[in-house]
């Protein structure tokens, strides 16, 4: 006998997304942060943009794949003061959208600018996150890569 889960219930999906999103904000380790992915189906990060950035413009697929996302981004920037809010939750599809704030500092040129970026989260029936798209603003990433001030 199979058992079926009940469906997803609006609040268990955003209080899975907060979860995930209070775990990168908290910079949890990236074995963490990747509990929080899919093994039920292959998940994927992409983070829009033009590819000026190795992380920018490329899907990253799969366990591995999103490993190497977010090695990348460690190994070129950090960020401090992150925070998220504004959740929108459609328990239909199973998306959340969030938006979120922190300040960036590009690693090797020690330049530093404020962000808001916003994250879209599909997730599958066992509250796990499937797609983890981000939109930012590659362009500040890309000057303060140069050392030039966004």
């Amino acid at each position: 006998m199979t058992t079926t889960r009940a469906p997803v219930s609006r609040q268990e999906l955003q209080s899975a997304a907060q979860a995930f999103c209070n775990a990168f904000a908290a910079k949890q380790p990236l074995d963490r942060l990747l509990d929080y992915f899919s093994s039920s189906e292959i998940p994927f990060a992409y983070e829009h943009g033009l590819p000026i950035l190795p992380f920018t413009g490329s899907k990253y697929e799969g366990t591995d794949g999103i490993r190497k996302y977010f090695e990348t981004i460690a190994s070129l920037l950090s960020y401090e003061n992150m925070s998220f809010s504004d959740y929108i939750v459609d328990a239909e599809v199973l998306k959340v959208s969030v938006r979120g704030q922190a300040r960036f500092t590009w690693s090797s040129t020690s330049t530093s600018w404020q962000e808001t970026f916003t994250y879209s989260l599909r997730f599958d029936q066992n509250l796990k996150v499937v797609t983890y798209e981000v939109w930012a603003d590659p362009l500040a990433a890309y000057l303060a890569s140069k050392g030039e001030a966004p």
